[in-house]
């Protein structure tokens, strides 16, 4: 693990890299709200020609879940598989939760108004080639297997993260 982390795994280590048209973002929380603002400006990036990557961390790793397994796991990890939610859908918002039920009224919101949910732009920030990049180390903590996730979720530890943030003209947090 220490390996991933050392500054030999960062090629810019020293020196200054070359900024391109690239955005970068860390997806940290894993709000139902805050995904949707991470997602659409990812989307907007890419929309205007920039190489986009998300980069997915901590809570925000539980929204990439589209299922749920218990094979292979230690009794811990089945615990934070069966308490912990799993996907998109699942995630509450940041704020005014109502009990859970914020996501479902903000969605019916969302769909009045012909608003593209977080689901709808994660597959769409996909079709439009944006990587979507999953921290290992996050993954261990929150007990996610890869088996568990979207297909197409690339892996990448903070090393990655740094040298994309390097090159990149605009990087977030959401």
């Amino acid at each position: 693990m220490a390996e991933l982390l050392s500054p030999s795994h960062v090629p810019f280590a020293g020196e200054q890299p070359e900024v391109e048209d690239r955005m970068t973002i860390l997806a940290f929380h894993g709000d139902f709200d805050r995904l949707q603002g991470a997602l659409m400006v990812a989307l907007g990036g890419a929309a205007s020609g920039m190489s986009v990557t998300i980069y997915f961390s901590f809570w925000a790793v539980l929204t990439l879940k589209r299922k749920r397994v218990f094979r292979g796991k230690q009794l811990l990890e089945k615990l934070l598989t069966v308490v912990m939610p799993a996907g998109v859908n699942a995630m509450g918002t940041s704020r005014m939760n109502y009990c859970g039920a914020g996501p479902h009224v903000f969605g019916a919101i969302m769909k009045r108004k012909g608003v593209q949910g977080p689901a709808e732009l994660l597959e769409l920030a996909r079709e439009m080639g944006i990587r979507i990049v999953v921290c290992p180390v996050s993954m261990e903590m929150m007990g996610v297997a890869m088996e568990e996730l979207t297909p197409g979720t690339e892996l990448g530890g903070a090393a990655s993260f740094v040298t994309d943030a390097a090159r990149s003209k605009v990087n977030l947090v959401f």
